[in-house]
């Protein structure tokens, strides 16, 4: 089982018996429920409790300040099974790791790929790195992922169907 879906950070302890704040990566707050487990710094931790309100989380495995304040920086990572179990999307919703690697089309044109994509305020970016067999522009640029540029996601023929995205290629 690969634990390669990264959603979260331990932030700084908190308290003396442990617990830690967390800076959270994903949307989907109920992957923190107790006895979920997760890679961290090569080790693996079960969630003891969760705290939503203050972002606050106590592993069965870290019992003393010292061992929280070790995790501080180290990210948290889940299974791609995990986070289809106990994630529900909405229609029209998709998780990230089944958007990196789909191929971008503008108006009939293969744009690129999505290589990653990244969260700027409240908003989600398409990274998406071009074909550069037919643009001499940048080796990658950015789509928000808003209704004005994204038509549709097709996962089965792994395509996006956007409009207006060669102008932002044309314009980086």
């Amino acid at each position: 089982m690969d634990f390669d879906i990264l959603v979260a950070k331990c932030g700084k302890s908190i308290g003396l018996k442990g617990h830690l704040k967390l800076i959270i990566y994903t949307d989907f707050i109920d992957i923190f429920k107790p006895n979920n487990i997760f890679l961290c710094k090569n080790t693996f931790l079960t969630i003891e409790h969760f705290n939503p309100h203050q972002n606050s989380i106590k592993f069965l495995e870290i019992n003393t300040i010292d061992e929280a304040k070790a995790l501080t920086s180290y990210e948290l990572y889940t299974t791609k099974d995990t986070t289809l179990k106990i994630c529900k999307l909405d229609s029209d919703e998709f998780f990230w790791f089944d958007i990196v690697g789909l191929n971008i089309i503008d108006n009939g044109i293969l744009l690129g790929i999505v290589e990653n994509i990244e969260r700027v305020g409240n908003m989600d970016y398409l990274i998406i790195k071009t074909n550069m067999d037919k643009f001499s522009k940048p080796h990658s640029f950015m789509i928000p992922y808003i209704d004005r540029y994204i038509i549709n996601v097709d996962l089965d023929k792994k395509i996006i169907y956007t409009r207006d995205a060669i102008l932002i290629l044309e314009t980086s």
